[in-house]
């Protein structure tokens, strides 16, 4: 329950009310300096900002805001920033946290992706810097190849120019151009999520260090055997032409056709044929092989037969058995193309069957083909069906849902491809990454991402590194004009350096020419975390400071696509793991769990939800889930969490508004002197504040051990616990007992000093999550020394009393029950109540002791608060509450109602509730109710009925304690 305080003293959403009430510490050209060092009040000598932020309009204080105003955040960024804040700082610590952030790509724009990775790391990166460790976040942008060139392609589209119009050299110029002009969209959208990156260390996948890096990779690689080139089958994309990756595939279900086709069998009758069903038609021009299942009893009369490839003008393939064939699917007779099926690629390499490639790499088939030669794949599937039908080969063709692939980047149907590429060796570097993992130097978070990545890392395939594109990083080979490219080739780090080489085992006068192809995108990612600190100079000064990283966050989805392959780049190329701790975020997904999608129109965009929430409450919202899971985001719970953000903010108000002026060197004398570090000190606090104060350092405690942990959900979970339901509707409300009632000048000044303390503890355990808000609340604190987010950690392992605790909770539970008894008998909130409490003597003494917050928390009247050790004479005409063991209070009932009105009032509600109750019985006892009418009626009736008796139950016994009492008082 919120308690309503309005009547008690300045609201915490109310203006100052008075120019008396600000504080001048907020406002004066020169600020005596005050600070909590180890979470003591103590003196400390004066250190100057480079910048004094209150002096230069950074900030706003709650004083003069009626709540945090979103459009300062950049204004607040901006001043850490200029403050250099954001880099490594080796003056309180030596051991560096540094995470490589995973590079978006350069065409890219703010996503709820970049915001979950964002708010992640920003937080890992904003506690270890609190905690005095060197903290490095280097950010930086990907080429992306296909994307940037599809994105530019349309550009120049638009403009009525083909990229084939271009030379290389003026299509890639384009690029930069754009590159230059939009690229740093996606840099300036993180910024405004608040991410303290270095950017003065800013990287991007095609600058000169990064591309020294791809070359001399590519090089050594080659030079040990692992890197090779050759004719294999791959993901071919028609429209950019070019190989594309695994990732770059996305399957969709799609409603398609399966096609039954009659394929006769050499040497017997017309009537002789076997059906095979496919969904691809188009491809049986590259058929080199008919596969049944061995045990398969329907067609094992035809195995080691001839099969007639139809429309091929009678081209025979061998009919074989094979325990790969799916008998169930289809007809059981299964058309091996292995020029465009990777199943039937890896069937056709075993079984030794030539490979045969019917398409063009635009799409269109080839000589092959016969005279569906240069039709597109799609026009050449219905013409093919026709001709089929026509022949009378066609036998059916029927609706079946399709598993698509499709590009990630067009849209368009890939194409399983046999072509020409590099590719790199992987198993040699995958045994190493799995030991990493194995022997618990690499740990995945969550533990159980490891499956994956052993299985993947088990089961790899050699990489294919190649594309057919113009953006990216050239391929650093060089081939001799003359002779055979697959056979004699040179790779050099530069076109001279491959020149020379060629001239020294040719001659003079030979001529080279590059490999027209780039490097998969990933072969420069897989490089990151030590491309990006100078390797391959190990001299570097960030290269020796800083790697290995930290840690890699990053979504589960790309674990071994982008992961696992720095992990194996790492170990290969320095010796060492690229990062200690790989952490694992899951997909945000809408309110009904549903993936985001421009289709289903639930995409949320995070620059338009920190226009209406502020960027606080959407990192908080991100920030609770846990590590691997989905997250289910919701407008409800951004904003829940922007009503959190102004719950801190009013409580900064009531904070401030509560403290000492300047002038009263007393006062802050008091506060100066307490001392929250020893278990002494707090034994001689008031119960209300030994209690808060205990509670905050066990939340320190937990709250720490669960950040080490990366159980970021938990963090923020007890810390909006704690200030919520301990801090502000528990402490803030009894110290106004101490502030505006017990007029004390030492009461005062313990809740002031307890108020203050707490409070900036909180701003420090919640920065991290919610930097913005906190950082504006922590400047308007009186002299703060420095900013909130390069301020020390909370000290951990401070004092907490146990038993302090406990009585404070039963302080707690005897407040509840008044409230509930006030509300179940409409006492009005202003009105005040008698009472008496029975106790042992232990517990009515610390009772006592805080009469004046237990009367201020359950609105009793101070002068009529009884303490007793046995129930007092009007006990038959009070209301009796048993809030604990040993702990009860009676209410007397004429201090809460009028008790002829009300039993008046709860006569009538009777009679009304006993009227509704027969009629509920007389429908329940009808045979013909409960037999014809439907059986969820009949139990929604029987439900009512139950309800019904119950509150008449306790009206009956309500109005029975009422008329005991008059007839008492008579």
């Amino acid at each position: 329950m919120i308690l309503q305080t309005g009547f008690l003293g300045p609201s915490l959403i109310s203006s100052c009310s008075s120019c008396s009430r600000l504080n001048p510490l907020l406002f004066s050209a020169r600020r005596r300096r005050i600070s909590l060092p180890r979470w003591r009040f103590t003196r400390l000598r004066t250190r100057q900002f480079d910048v004094a932020a209150s002096e230069n309009d950074v900030f706003t204080s709650p004083q003069i805001a009626k709540s945090f105003d979103f459009t300062s955040e950049e204004r607040i960024y901006n001043w850490w920033e200029s403050q250099g804040f954001f880099r490594p700082n080796f003056e309180r610590g030596s051991d560096p946290f540094v995470i490589s952030m995973p590079p978006p790509n350069v065409t890219g724009s703010l996503h709820m992706g970049h915001a979950m990775f964002v708010t992640l790391e920003d937080i890992m990166v904003r506690y270890h810097r609190m905690k005095g460790r060197p903290t490095l976040w280097l950010p930086g942008t990907d080429h992306a190849g296909i994307a940037t060139q599809l994105v530019v392609e349309r550009m120049l589209a638009s403009e009525g120019i083909k990229r084939t119009e271009l030379s290389r050299e003026e299509f890639t110029e384009r690029v930069w151009e754009w590159k230059e002009k939009y690229g740093g969209t996606i840099t300036n959208q993180i910024k405004r999520l608040g991410a303290s990156c270095d950017w003065t260390r800013e990287h991007f996948t095609l600058d000169e260090q990064l591309s020294r890096a791809v070359i001399e990779a590519f090089i050594r690689l080659h030079e040990k055997g692992l890197i090779y080139q050759g004719s294999y089958m791959v993901n071919w994309s028609p429209s950019l032409q070019t190989a594309v990756s695994d990732l770059e595939v996305e399957y969709h279900e799609e409603s398609g056709t399966l096609y039954h086709i009659k394929y006769r069998v050499a040497g017997l009758s017309s009537g002789d044929f076997l059906t095979i069903a496919t969904t691809r038609p188009e491809t049986l021009f590259g058929d080199v092989a008919i596969a049944v299942h061995p045990e398969d009893d329907r067609y094992s009369k035809y195995v080691g037969g001839m099969a007639i490839v139809p429309l091929t003008y009678g081209r025979h393939v061998p009919i074989i058995a094979d325990k790969h064939v799916d008998k169930d699917f289809g007809t059981g007779v299964l058309k091996i193309s292995p020029g465009h099926d990777h199943n039937d690629y890896f069937l056709a390499r075993k079984l030794g069957l030539p490979i045969l490639n019917v398409m063009n790499k635009d799409g269109t088939l080839n000589d092959v083909a016969g005279l569906y030669s240069g039709l597109d794949r799609f026009e050449a599937r219905k013409k093919l069906w026709a001709d089929l039908e026509e022949t009378g080969l066609a036998v059916k063709k029927e609706p079946h849902t399709l598993r698509v692939p499709r590009s990630q980047r067009g849209g368009e149907v890939i194409e399983p491809l046999v072509s020409k590429q590099w590719f790199v060796t992987m198993e040699p570097l995958a045994e190493k990454a799995l030991q990493a993992v194995e022997k618990g130097d690499l740990k995945i978070i969550p533990d159980r991402f490891e499956k994956i990545y052993n299985h993947w890392l088990s089961n790899i395939k050699d990489w294919c590194i190649s594309r057919q594109l113009w953006w990216g990083h050239r391929i650093p080979v060089w081939y001799i004009e003359g002779k055979d490219c697959e056979e004699e080739y040179i790779v050099a780090r530069s076109a001279d350096e491959a020149l020379e080489k060629a001239q020294q085992k040719y001659g003079k006068g030979i001529k080279i020419y590059q490999d027209p192809d780039v490097l998969d995108t990933w072969f420069s990612s897989a490089l990151w975390p030590f491309s990006t600190l100078g390797w391959p100079n190990v001299s570097a000064e960030d290269f020796k400071l800083f790697y290995p990283t930290t840690m890699l966050e990053t979504g589960h989805d790309i674990l071994f696509f982008w992961v696992a392959r720095m992990v194996m780049m790492g170990i290969e190329f320095t010796g060492k793991l690229p990062f200690q701790y790989i952490y694992l975020h899951g997909l945000i997904r809408d309110s009904q769990g549903r993936k985001m999608s421009k289709t289903l129109g639930n995409v949320i965009d995070p620059l338009d939800t920190i226009k209406e929430f502020g960027t606080d409450a959407l990192r908080f919202t991100l920030s609770l889930g846990t590590a691997g899971q989905d997250l289910n985001l919701s407008t409800e719970r951004l904003t829940s969490n922007k009503a959190f953000t102004n719950k801190l903010w009013n409580a900064g108000k009531f904070v401030l508004q509560n403290l000492p002026s300047q002038s009263d060197a007393s006062a802050w004398e008091n506060i100066l002197s307490y001392e929250f570090d020893k278990e002494e000190s707090l034994h001689r606090l008031p119960l209300s504040e030994c209690w808060v104060i205990s509670k905050l350092h066990m939340l320190i405690d937990t709250v720490t051990a669960s950040y080490d942990k990366f159980f970021f959900g938990d963090v923020g979970r007890e810390t909006y616990d704690f200030f919520w339901g301990d801090f502000a509707d528990w402490y803030i409300e009894a110290s106004k007992a101490r502030l505006y009632q017990s007029g004390g000048h030492s009461e005062a000044s313990v809740a002031q000093t307890v108020l203050l303390y707490v409070f900036e503890n909180i701003l420090k355990l919640l920065h991290p999550f919610m930097p913005f808000v906190t950082e504006e609340l922590w400047q308007a604190l009186p002299n703060r020394q420095e900013a909130l987010m390069v301020s020390p950690w909370p000290q951990t392992s401070l004092p907490r009393l146990s038993n302090s605790i406990k009585k404070f909770e039963n302080l707690q539970a005897l407040t509840r029950a008044i409230r509930n008894a006030r509300a179940e008998y409409s006492v009005e909130p202003a009105k005040r109540i008698s009472a008496s409490i029975v106790a042992n003597e232990e517990v009515i003494q610390y009772i006592l002791e805080e009469k004046e917050v237990l009367s201020l928390l359950s609105r009793l009247d101070l002068q009529n608060v009884h303490f007793t050790n046995s129930p007092p004479g009007n006990a038959e005409q009070s209301v009796h509450l048993v809030a604990g063991d040993g702990l009860e209070a009676y209410l007397p009932l004429a201090d809460m109602v009028d008790i002829t009105a009300e039993i008046e009032r709860l006569s009538k509600r009777l009679s009304k509730m006993l009227t509704e109750y027969h009629g509920l019985t007389a429908r329940l006892s009808s045979p013909k109710f409960v037999e014809k009418a439907p059986e969820d009626i009949v139990r929604g009736v029987r439900e009512k009925a139950a309800e019904t008796e119950e509150k008449i139950t306790l009206t009956e016994n309500r109005l029975a304690m009422l008329k005991s009492s008059v007839l008492v008082s008579e």
